[in-house]
């Protein structure tokens, strides 16, 4: 394919070498291997950049807290056509990388692409019914509340150029989810396409104790308040069903 886009991908950590070493061994074992991994090190105190340097990582580092600045530290530092996002704990396919380039050269509009997962280390009862109705309602009500499919950090990819036109609207407060506030910064008339067969295994820490839930549910209103104070749903809906874009 030699209009295969370039890959870089970005991975924002923080005291998280364990699930790194794992992250970076998948991604060294991909069929099609990526431009460059960056791995962005935000303030951690344990050997997490050692351990991306010791895999052919580069390095950058990120001391303001928060993944929302991480993120957008790595994204500016890609120098890839397509910029793909995951955590230090995703565990992705042999072919991820593959059919993400794959995905992007078949639709020279794509603007962003996202998947799914499956969860790992949290018993199969709970990785089956409550991460499959975690995603399951987080797909759901998020398309309802941006007008467009949502982005997910854990599997997730983007064109460098609509990082660049999305980046005067993304936030780095680390109270906000970075992957909503940037799916809604792309805007109601970006091309983002969700494919379910796009899957990586995932960490289900963050479905564990009642603390980790209202940190995500706090999270997920700050980021749709301050979002829909910019352009409520309604209107989004209404430039994505063929309205002029509204001010």
């Amino acid at each position: 394919m030699p209009d295969r886009p370039a890959l870089s991908v970005v991975i924002p950590v923080r005291d998280d070498a364990p699930a790194l070493r794992r992250c970076l061994a998948a991604l060294a074992a991909q069929t099609l291997p990526a431009h460059e991994v960056v791995v962005v090190d935000n303030g951690s105190v344990d050997d997490s950049a050692a351990v991306a340097l010791a895999a052919g990582a580069r390095v950058v580092p990120e001391p303001e807290p928060g993944i929302p600045a991480a993120a957008s530290t790595g994204y500016d530092a890609a120098t890839g056509d397509v910029i793909v996002r995951c955590d230090a704990d995703t565990v992705p396919p042999r072919d991820w990388l593959e059919r993400v380039a794959a995905a992007f050269a078949d639709d020279p509009q794509l603007d962003a692409l996202t998947g799914t997962g499956t969860f790992y280390d949290v018993g199969p009862v709970r990785a089956a019914v409550v991460g499959r109705l975690y995603l399951t309602a987080y797909y759901v009500l998020m398309h309802a509340a941006m007008a467009h499919p949502p982005l997910w950090g854990s599997a997730m990819a983007l064109r460098r150029e609509a990082w660049l036109r999305a980046r005067p609207l993304v936030h780095r407060d680390p109270e906000l989810h970075d992957d909503v506030d940037l799916a809604f910064a792309l805007g109601p008339h970006a091309r983002i396409r969700y494919d379910r067969n796009l899957r990586v295994r995932v960490s289900g820490r963050s479905l564990v104790g009642a603390r980790q839930t209202r940190r995500r549910f706090a999270r997920a209103f700050a980021t749709l308040r301050l979002s829909w104070a910019r352009t409520p749903p309604w209107r989004r809906w209404a430039e994505r069903l063929g309205g002029a874009p509204t001010r």
